[in-house]
């Protein structure tokens, strides 16, 4: 058996917005425990009718641009738990063939905590998308240089003379996506099919989990062009630079524990 991890109670504004949808989890006696033995067999192995993560999301957990899976690791522990709870309950049902509904329906909800904190404690090397490869096999694939703007920026939109400002990327998800655990995932060095696809379906309202409609809302001002130059960006986007080098790791609720 491996050690179970106990999760400190989180603070009262988080539970607001716990409350609010932004992450759903079983609660015992005021704690929250997980396993990251648990979730390891589980991603490496399966479990009763779940197939092996891996199997689709990559050795690493670093999704597959031909399968249009995304990177769970270290994407932010709130954020895995809420999207298997959201399958289970059939609030996201925008897999193919909703193979992940029926999959996060088996998983206990111990299961879901412990799959969640085993992908965030995963540090690996980016294997960031190869996007010649995917231009060359016929994918539409944008401009970088012009997704920067977006991510970094926004922008203003102009319709019957009225103008509309699109926030920047980064206003929500941190400095190039890099994440704002708990509450908002990393998206920067995701996988760029992953990216392109779901802000499609949330404009076009396919996907509708997010937290007060934020994502619906920026997404149906976007143009094709623009999420493709978002998520050419987004799928490269380094987290640091010289002049900003904090290096989040989108651990904050996994830190906040004790072993026993």
């Amino acid at each position: 058996m491996g050690k179970r991890l106990v999760l400190i109670p989180l603070t009262l504004a988080m539970v607001a917005v716990m409350a609010a949808g932004t992450v759903a989890h079983a609660q015992e006696a005021g704690k929250v425990t997980a396993s990251v033995a648990n979730g390891q067999n589980i991603f490496t192995n399966g479990k009763d009718g779940v197939p092996a993560c891996m199997s689709c999301h990559g050795d690493n957990a670093m999704g597959m641009d031909a399968m249009g899976t995304p990177r769970l690791a270290n994407v932010g522990y709130a954020y895995v738990v809420k999207q298997l709870t959201d399958f289970a309950a059939d609030r996201r049902t925008d897999t193919t063939l909703g193979v992940m509904n029926g999959f996060a329906k088996i998983l206990s909800e111990q299961d879901k905590r412990d799959v969640a904190s085993y992908v965030n404690t995963l540090n690996n090397p980016s294997e960031h998308s190869d996007l010649a490869s995917l231009k060359s096999g016929g994918t539409a694939v944008g401009e970088a240089y012009l997704g920067k703007g977006l991510v970094l920026y926004g922008k203003s939109i102009v319709e019957n003379g009225v103008t509309q400002n699109i926030s920047a990327c980064q206003s929500c998800h941190g400095y190039n996506g890099r994440g704002n655990d708990p509450i908002y995932p990393m998206i920067g060095q995701q996988k760029y099919v992953y990216l392109t696809n779901q802000l499609k379906k949330w404009r076009d309202g396919s996907r509708a989990n997010d937290p007060m409609g934020q994502m619906r809302a920026i997404a149906k001002n976007l143009t094709d062009d623009d999420i493709n130059n978002v998520a050419a960006y987004l799928s490269q986007a380094p987290q640091s630079t010289a002049g900003n080098s904090f290096l989040p790791d989108n651990q904050t609720t996994l830190k906040n524990v004790v072993t026993k």
